[in-house]
């Protein structure tokens, strides 16, 4: 007889509960969130018939944590189910719209009972793989932390200080610039910034790492803040110039933690199988490289067809038709993580590869904006990835954009 389990996963504690392949409930119990817990779960598994040959698919509304990699142990298939779709499933056991931790942990026992082929499990990913994926996501948040910090000071700036913005307009990365937050530092009030000499300016410059232009820079950061300019009173300028330096010293903790985990990254992405792979691509570096591992894993029979990996990232359109009505349009449900990196990858394959650049400039051609022909050229390009992942080749330009491509290339999706 078939057994199902279904665990409603909490913070402290989780319901469990187990099934046959009729629906009826053969055991529940609730565990705690420590290893007697876990133990005590195994337990309760075992004395259904869990084993290495027999194993007991198991429903739980979470993929990561100490819970869901203790019971991956072995060959015990986990799915993950998404807590909306939990939810639906739900108002098929009634109408009341009533809710109960023990009730979820059946309901998701119902789920792979009625329809498992409809979901998949969590795939087989190696642990080096794995850690990637913790380091490259680490680092993508660290990204966008320090983005949201910079643009909480520019907005800061911009009440009492416009020069500094001013400053380093025109420069990449503006206000994370080591540089930019140098000065900031030491003159976080333009009253402060008036007062600093050229040869100071290019002292800070220089212990910020700059190598070129120190002295231009120095000299127009020195006629930049001696401009006339409209001020606020003393002690409101003083007060923000503490908030500023608050913002500034959260600001210079995030990008220092942005370049270690770039460097973490890029060490153990390096010294994966598929890094070699993955590298041979046009406009692929170790941080890009990193986050595609990362959301795709190294599980060969996760996406059986490239069509799979693409729908995954959101990368093929999706056609929703009704009657007359008709609509070919992008995904909004996909993996938000792989999608971000593939516009990246695909923005940095335009300079990178001209068969993809040729690519790109049919697709304007035929009426694409700019989005829509990046995201048909990371379609494509992730089709010839799963290619090469499955069939251990690295990339091969002649192959993936051919001499000979005719029109009919421009519409590939």
């Amino acid at each position: 007889m078939d057994m199902f389990c279904g665990i409603d996963w909490a913070e402290g504690h989780h319901d469990v509960a187990i099934i046959d392949n009729t629906g009826k409930q053969l055991a529940k119990c609730r565990i705690d969130d420590d290893l007697d817990g876990y133990q005590l779960l195994l337990d309760l598994l075992a004395e259904h018939g869990d084993s290495a040959e027999t194993p007991i698919p198991i429903a739980i509304e979470t993929s990561r944590g100490l819970l869901v990699a203790t019971l991956r142990t072995g060959t015990r298939q986990v799915f993950a189910v998404n807590p909306m779709a939990a939810s639906r499933y739900r108002d098929r056991h009634g109408v009341s719209r009533k809710k109960s931790d023990p009730g979820d942990a059946l309901v998701l026992a119902n789920i792979i009972r009625t329809d498992m082929h409809m979901h998949r499990s969590l795939p087989a990913d190696s642990d080096l793989a794995q850690a990637i994926g913790v380091l490259a996501r680490a680092h993508q948040d660290a990204i966008w932390n320090r983005q949201q910090l910079a643009n909480q000071l520019r907005s800061l700036l911009r009440e009492y200080y416009p020069a500094a913005i001013e400053a380093w307009r025109d420069k990449a990365g503006a206000l994370t610039r080591p540089d930019a937050r140098k000065v900031l530092g030491a003159a976080p009030t333009p009253t402060l910034a008036a007062q600093l000499p050229t040869w100071k300016l290019r002292l800070m410059l220089t212990n910020a790492g700059r190598k070129r232009g120190i002295t231009e820079d120095a000299e127009r950061l020195h006629t930049l803040f001696r401009q006339p300019a409209a001020r606020l009173a003393p002690a409101v300028e003083g007060a923000m110039g503490i908030q500023a330096k608050a913002l500034l010293t959260q600001l210079n903790a995030v990008c220092k933690a942005v370049d270690e985990l770039a460097k973490a990254v890029e060490r153990t992405f390096r010294t994966h199988p598929d890094a070699p792979i993955m590298l041979s691509f046009p406009g692929v570096g170790p941080g890009v490289g990193a986050r595609l591992l990362a959301e795709i894993g190294d599980d060969r029979t996760r996406f059986a067809t490239a069509g799979g990996l693409k729908a995954y990232a959101g990368s093929a359109p999706i056609t929703r038709a009704s009657g007359k009505r008709k609509y070919v349009g992008r995904r909004f449900v996909k993996n938000n993580r792989l999608n971000h990196a593939g516009y990246l990858w695909a923005f940095a394959t335009l300079s990178h590869s001209p068969g993809a650049n040729a690519h790109y400039r049919r697709r304007r051609e035929a009426g694409d904006w700019h989005a829509q022909a990046l995201r048909h050229l990371f379609n494509r390009m992730l089709g010839q990835l799963h290619h090469c992942l499955q069939n251990r080749v690295p990339f091969d330009a002649t192959i993936a954009f051919p001499q000979s491509a005719g029109p009919s290339e421009a519409v590939v999706t």
